[in-house]
């Protein structure tokens, strides 16, 4: 039986005319910051995807229902929901979620297992998940469903919270290539740079949808991550960012925080710490992605 699955008539016009479309995650609105910016940053992004020529899809599980292209009532429902009410939604929940029909918000790895599901190729986010600093054998869902769902992601890098040496590890592993957008070196989300260099810088959209119909030719099964620096007048200093989350991560460590909990309560602590700064580069940096997977995803679907 396939799975219970609504898609938008608009999606679902936009996807059978082979015009561009980008998956956009509901993690953000449930997990990642309060309301009411949940439901302005959603909205925003969807925004900057049609601006830049694509139709967005954003994706959630709603009384055990695949929702892919919410309303913004239904988005506007999510981000007020209960504290605990939505499940996050990673490979291992979304049978459990859809089986007792339940609420559920989509991860990266969520969204990318939904995008592939229904034929969208780019998906637009903030940070992928990836390797927690100080626990090795913590790896985020996320990385390995770069080894086994052909979507194209992008995002400001990993979180700066994570190990991004080793989560670079893991997606080599996994065999999915790291592609710079006009930047040599992975970004560290609130941070435009590191001294880790990508796979593969490329210049424009059209190169980065080169790459990935060469991966789709040659039957590749796996995803790509194009990471795109933090729009520079909302970049966090290297320093002030790795203070605060030095601080935040102790105090995680301290209070017994770990597993899923522990990058929400990380990303809140280091909010407060930076006075709200961190915020401001998130909230920029994912208007900025959905933007440019928007522009790539146009390129894509001008073959």
């Amino acid at each position: 039986m396939p799975p219970p699955l609504k898609v938008s008539p608009l999606v679902q016009e936009a996807l059978d005319a082979e015009q561009a479309v980008v998956a956009l995650e509901s993690t953000l609105i449930t997990h990642g910051l309060p309301y009411p910016l949940n439901v302005e940053t959603a909205l925003a992004m969807e925004a900057a995807l049609r601006e830049a020529g694509a139709i967005p899809a954003t994706m959630a599980v709603l009384q055990g229902e695949i929702a892919v292209g919410l309303s913004p009532e239904q988005i506007e429902a999510l981000a007020q929901s209960p504290p605990g009410s939505v499940r996050k939604c990673s490979r291992r929940d979304l049978p459990i979620a859809i089986a007792l029909k339940q609420d559920g918000a989509t991860t990266v790895a969520g969204t990318m297992i939904i995008a592939e599901m229904v034929g969208i190729k780019v998906f637009a986010t903030g940070g992928i998940g990836g390797v927690h600093r100080g626990q090795p054998f913590d790896v985020s869902a996320d990385l390995l469903e770069f080894g086994r769902s052909p979507v194209a992601v992008v995002s400001s890098g990993a979180k700066s919270i994570l190990d991004l040496p080793l989560t670079l590890e893991v997606l080599e592993t996994q065999g999915a290539p790291v592609l710079g957008y006009r930047t040599d070196n992975l970004p560290a989300f609130y941070s435009a740079h590191t001294d880790l260099p990508v796979d593969q810088r490329v210049e424009s959209a059209a190169e980065a949808a080169a790459i990935i119909r060469a991966a789709e030719a040659l039957g590749a099964r796996h995803g790509l991550l194009i990471a795109v620096p933090v729009p520079p007048e909302k970049e966090l200093s290297a320093a002030v960012a790795e203070a605060a989350i030095a601080a935040a991560t102790q105090e995680a460590e301290a209070a017994g925080i770990g597993g899923k909990d522990i990058t929400p309560f990380v990303l809140g602590r280091v909010a407060d710490l930076t006075g709200g700064a961190s915020r401001e580069a998130n909230i920029a940096l994912l208007i900025n992605n959905a933007r440019v997977a928007g522009e790539i995803a146009a390129a894509l679907s001008r073959g």
